[in-house]
């Protein structure tokens, strides 16, 4: 699969570790997401033992479906499963040590990286990052201390720095913002309580989806 083809709409992520849940985000009788990340950042710490069996059965699903799957923060768990990805944020393993630990290991992952301001998007670019996240483009709940709010020109602005490196939207989206952050110019857009916890996750999916192809939900 072209990895820049399928890092376009619905960005989807795990934050529970439930097989349904995954299986709805990536099938293409659910929401069709052609991307997974696993986000589990429970209250009550979980072992790595734990995080890396979830990882290893979303890489089922995401094989059965011919979607990639995105490990977030643990560039360890996602070798370990067989990722695609990983995905880092500004706290988490540098952009550089990960790239020589890669090479270290002989082994090859595109690497996602959090922005939050223009320097931040400019550093990753220089850097070599496969795509961008940025945002928070709206408010959000997700992160108890959250960045500051970037908004539709703050995003449309990372798009703009980032030149040929995808950007894909974070922070407060839902299927009715969704049009907006796409007209920014932004490969896709990630959400996690907007479509985990509708009533119908397969159908916000693919309305965020829908917003990027131009086509109705």
């Amino acid at each position: 699969m072209d990895w820049r083809s399928a890092l376009r709409g619905f960005y989807a992520i795990l934050d529970t570790d439930d097989d349904n849940l995954a299986n709805l985000l990536v099938s293409r009788e659910g929401a069709g997401a052609r991307v997974l990340q696993l986000r589990i950042k429970p209250d009550t710490p979980v072992s790595a033992r734990d995080l890396l069996d979830a990882a290893r059965r979303a890489r089922a699903v995401t094989r059965e479906h011919g979607a990639l799957l995105v490990i977030d923060d643990r560039l360890d768990l996602a070798l370990a499963a067989d990722a695609d990805a990983v995905h880092l944020g500004q706290g988490d393993l540098a952009l550089a040590d990960a790239r020589a630990a890669l090479a270290r290991a002989g082994r090859t992952l595109l690497i996602g990286i959090s922005t939050h301001d223009d320097d931040q998007v400019r550093d990753a670019v220089d850097g070599g990052a496969d795509y961008l996240g940025h945002g928070p483009v709206f408010a959000t709940a997700t992160k108890s201390n959250p960045d500051p709010v970037r908004g539709p020109g703050g995003l449309a602005r990372a798009v703009s720095l980032a030149g040929d490196v995808p950007v894909v939207a974070i922070g407060g989206i839902t299927p009715e913002r969704a049009a907006a952050v796409a007209a920014t110019g932004a490969a896709a857009a990630c959400c996690i309580a907007a479509v985990n916890r509708a009533v119908d996750p397969a159908a916000a999916g693919r309305a965020i989806a829908a917003a990027f192809s131009g086509a109705s939900a």
